[in-house]
């Protein structure tokens, strides 16, 4: 964290360090495919990026935090049986706890809803200049997390989409020391393109699965 704000008042937006952090992970090599350090990576710079929103997706931040925790320590328990996403799919596939709550399934499927979630909201804010940060995240929200919310979660969402901050404290978070919003859209296309094909193969894996229908309460 003291490293990011060093960083950030050298003139780094947060874009530019979060994909300094996730260049090596998100690298797309054969052998790094669909796999579990990448997600990891992504998700912690998700936590980041929610932490400069603030406190009002706090529900959105900890359901993060306990899926990275959880699949986490399936990874500390064996490296290589749990470097790879879809082993772990079919691990809890054969084992039959794909639809427990604390499945690693159902962590990986939050964490990439998630990101879907943070992709969208960035894509707006570069394109959608006109709309305010609360509708930003909330049409955001309305395309990714909301079909898969149950009416307990989606309650919990209405409650925090009223309390989103202004556009441009967000914005001026972002940048940093960086010189002009023009220099954070272009860190954020750079972002969004190094995300999407790692993002897809996620999503695909689990389409093929038919997780991907899976809802929350």
């Amino acid at each position: 964290m003291k490293r990011r704000r060093e960083e950030t008042e050298k003139g780094f937006t947060e874009i530019r360090l979060a994909m300094e952090e996730l260049s090596s992970s998100l690298t797309p090599h054969e052998e790094t495919k669909a796999s579990t350090l990448a997600l990891l990576s992504l998700s912690k710079q998700l936590l980041h990026f929610l932490d400069k929103i603030g406190p009002t997706l706090l529900v959105l931040r900890q359901d993060i935090q306990q899926n990275v925790e959880r699949v986490e320590e399936a990874y500390a328990k064996d490296p290589s049986k749990y470097s790879n996403l879809t082993e772990i799919l079919m691990i809890e596939v054969g084992e039959g706890t794909t639809r427990k709550p604390n499945s690693c399934t159902k962590a990986i499927l939050w964490l990439t809803r998630s990101t879907n979630f943070a992709v969208s909201l960035l894509e707006r804010l570069v394109k959608c200049s006109e709309l305010s940060l609360r509708e930003v995240v909330e049409e955001a929200y309305r395309s990714t997390l909301e079909p898969w919310h149950g009416w307990i979660s989606s309650a919990a969402y209405r409650v925090a989409l009223k309390l989103i901050p202004e556009r441009e404290i967000f914005v001026d978070l972002l940048m940093g020391k960086s010189l002009c919003f023009e220099e954070l859209t272009g860190d954020i296309k750079s972002l969004l393109s190094m995300l999407q094909p790692f993002l897809d193969e996620i999503n695909a894996i689990l389409k093929k699965h038919r997780f991907d229908k899976l809802k929350s309460t």
